[in-house]
């Protein structure tokens, strides 16, 4: 154990929370980055890694990107979180109605567990209903409504919700139907985004079926773009698939590192977000508004999306070729820029966690169950480095295949997981 991880064991259950927990990632695996910058991150020990997983998709331009940090510089000197907000607020309300093509107004927060929660406020205050219903492998956030993991929860912490299964339109008529005349809201992210299984997208046909069943019922439909968002496209993610949102929340690479979230909508529900009360101590904290403003227009203005995409297909399909040269075979799903990539029929992660821990050892930071994100920040070189470690990482998982163990801490998240 390093000596970080001792120090903050004493100090901090179970060393570290939530996803970070030591005993879901291989034995061996860096507890602690000391340094990051572009696509690379350095461990406590020094030890440089192309980091596949960019902050858990919250840096889409690279760690400490110098036009993102400038920004927030400059507007750290002139004030971060005051007793009123700041003008900046407003320039990136405005830049983020422009950039998001449902959108007529914004509010601001901190993490995707508060958009999600505020976006069902105000559904709920505009329909007068009570009903939520989402994807039974949806990870909305952590707040007692949405936590995966039941433990310390209560039944009543669940109450006026119902669940379908992303994709599947008999499954969400049903859900529909089961919540009769007291529904409130459907909210879809555009792929299941539970970490541990395919993130294949739904159908145009299921997306249209969201959009008709919404209108039937007077329903808001919320798009879910915490983990998406700004990754795809210049829009909401889910105008890839379907028509527009009523609401559509954001996260993760909306601040490139700084702590920023947000929820968009139109101006039907303009009413009901000024109704319902939302807050938090640092939500008018400027620095990160200034971070996400200067995210925005790098997304507008460059060629981030084919870059990143370009890459994508680069690894993809390089990954495909060495799985099959080693007798292996990976299923790849989602989005090319942020792919979930495991060996098939693996269901107790002992080859993902023996893959990764070989990639580790070969300079590559790879996530062995959740989804990776390609960062702007990296290069055809990169990914001609990543392929090469990845031979010589199935390599070694092949000559050991016989003597690999399943995951005891992760295998228990999933049984777990309250799907």
């Amino acid at each position: 154990m390093s000596n970080l991880l001792s120090r903050a064991d004493l100090v901090l259950p179970g060393g570290m929370c939530g996803h970070l927990n030591p005993s879901f990632m291989p034995p061996g695996f860096p507890r602690f980055f000391n340094r990051a910058q572009g696509p690379y991150a350095w461990a406590e020990d020094g030890v440089r890694y192309i980091d596949l997983v960019a902050g858990y998709g919250t840096n889409l331009l690279g760690y400490n990107n110098p036009e993102v940090e400038a920004a927030a510089t400059q507007q750290r000197v002139a004030g971060d979180t005051t007793s009123l907000p700041m003008a900046v607020m407003i320039e990136l309300a405005e830049s983020f109605t422009d950039f998001v093509q449902h959108a007529d107004w914004a509010m601001f927060m901190k993490t995707g567990t508060e958009a999600n929660t505020l976006a069902c406020a105000i559904a709920r205050a505009h329909s007068g209903k009570r009903i939520i219903l989402f994807d039974k492998a949806a990870h909305l956030g952590a707040a007692p409504w949405c936590n995966p993991v039941r433990k310390g929860l209560l039944e009543e912490d669940r109450a006026h919700q119902g669940y379908f299964d992303l994709g599947d339109i008999d499954s969400l008529r049903r859900a529909v139907a089961a919540a009769g005349d007291d529904l409130a809201a459907i909210i879809t992210p555009l792929f299941a985004n539970d970490g541990v299984g395919s993130q294949d997208l739904p159908s145009a046909e299921f997306a249209k079926q969201v959009r008709v069943l919404c209108d039937q019922t007077g329903a808001v439909h919320i798009a879910d773009d915490i983990r998406g968002g700004l990754w795809l496209t210049r829009d909401c993610s889910w105008s890839l698939i379907g028509p527009a949102p009523d609401l559509s929340t954001w996260g993760k690479a909306l601040g490139n590192g700084y702590p920023i979230a947000g929820i968009a909508g139109c101006d039907k529900f303009r009413d009901a977000a000024r109704a319902v009360y939302g807050s938090g101590t640092y939500w008018f904290g400027a620095v990160p508004m200034a971070a996400a403003l200067q995210t925005l227009r790098i997304v507008k203005e460059r060629h981030v999306h084919a870059h990143i995409e370009q890459l994508g297909i680069l690894l993809r399909n390089g990954l495909t070729e060495i799985a099959a040269r080693h007798d292996f075979s990976l299923e790849q799903t989602g989005p090319v820029q942020i792919p979930q990539i495991v060996f098939a029929e693996d269901t107790d992660f002992r080859f993902g966690f023996a893959f990764a821990s070989e990639l580790l050892a070969r300079g590559v930071y790879f996530h062995p169950w959740h989804n990776i994100f390609l960062s702007n920040s990296l290069h055809t070189e990169d990914i001609e480095s990543i392929l090469s470690a990845a031979d010589g990482a199935m390599e070694s998982v092949s000559a050991r295949q016989h003597l690999l163990q399943p995951p005891t801490g992760l295998v228990e998240l999933v049984a777990n997981l309250d799907h």
